[in-house]
């Protein structure tokens, strides 16, 4: 009870509940306008499923930044992921109809790929002391440029049916896959980060790295750790989206990074590090998914999404700059 109530605390000084309201405020404009359209289980379901690979990046991406840090390479670990997993699968069995045996194989390639970037990135940041913009900027280019030699720059759509069928496009009791494993990964995330040791260790970090050193908290071996997170969901993002696309994706996922970065400020978390939400983040992927979906079902132009989420971005930052100020000041 006390852990659910410090929870609720942590989430009112954050700008999550402000962002849960812009959502909700676009809900309900756009179902207004468009109730046939817009309030619809199957447009609800399919925001959800489109929405389900960023939500697994972004989860990662909370982690890094409640550090004070940042990863820019997630969107390439993703398609290096996918182009590894696949290429494992096909090495196993090249035909469509690949067994459970050889999907598990190229998914645990895939996961251990994603795995290996963000513990590279966490090493260099942690041990060699390389600025993570710097890190996750270099392994962004290595890591698309490593799957593009692999692919020789030609995606691959070899994709064992039952992957694709199942995973990809199926679902449990109505409900896609992508979504059930999107809600699991959200539910562990949002649960590590406000009730473990984990959790505060990677906040104690984000606010002074310094002071948690001296209170026994080894920054450099958990700055690895959380590196390491990020690469990891990045890894099985890439393995959704492989098997949501039945191909690889070598020119599509390369503003992910960004967008994930967009969805954890907008939900709340602050750059400066010490506070976070995975559960805001969540609502930040939500806010451009609406928007989109909302503006296609109303014919307007797909440019004023951009102009809306920077708009919500900005002003997202600057009310945290606000509340940093205020506690100071206090």
């Amino acid at each position: 009870m006390n852990h659910a109530r410090e929870a609720l605390r942590r989430l009112r000084g954050q700008n999550t509940v402000w962002t849960f309201l812009v959502l909700a405020v676009l809900v309900l404009v756009f179902s207004i306008l468009r109730p046939n359209a817009f309030a619809t289980v199957f447009e609800f379901r399919s925001i959800a499923t489109e929405s389900a690979i960023l939500v697994l990046l972004a989860v990662g991406q909370t982690f890094v930044i409640v550090t004070a840090g940042i990863d820019l390479s997630v969107g390439s670990v993703l398609i290096f992921s996918g182009v590894v997993a696949v290429r494992t699968m096909n090495a196993l069995d090249s035909g469509p109809h690949a067994g459970w045996g050889v999907i598990a194989a190229g998914t645990g390639a895939g996961l251990a790929a994603g795995l290996g970037w963000g513990a590279l990135n966490g090493f260099l940041i942690a041990k060699a002391k390389v600025p993570p913009l710097i890190v996750t900027l270099g392994t962004l280019g290595m890591a698309l440029g490593f799957g593009q030699i692999l692919t020789h720059g030609i995606d691959i759509g070899n994709v064992p049916s039952a992957l694709a069928d199942t995973v990809g496009s199926g679902s449990v009791l109505g409900i896609p896959w992508l979504i059930v494993v999107a809600v699991l990964v959200v539910a562990a995330a949002a649960s590590g980060l406000a009730l473990t040791r984990f959790g505060r260790y990677t906040r104690a970090i984000g606010s002074n790295a310094e002071a948690a050193g001296r209170v026994g908290i080894r920054a450099d071996r958990h700055l690895i750790k959380v590196y390491a997170l990020s690469g990891l969901l990045a890894g099985l993002a890439g393995v959704l989206n492989l098997a949501h696309f039945s191909s690889t994706t070598l020119t599509s996922g390369t503003q992910d990074n960004l967008n994930a970065i967009a969805a954890v400020v907008l939900g709340g978390t602050s750059l400066f590090g010490g506070t976070g939400s995975v559960i805001g983040t969540v609502i930040g992927v939500f806010i451009p998914a609406v928007l989109e979906s909302g503006f296609a079902i109303l014919q307007v132009q797909s440019f004023w999404q951009t102009v809306a989420v920077g708009a919500v971005l900005v002003a997202a930052v600057y009310s945290d700059q606000l509340r940093r100020r205020r506690r100071q000041q206090a």
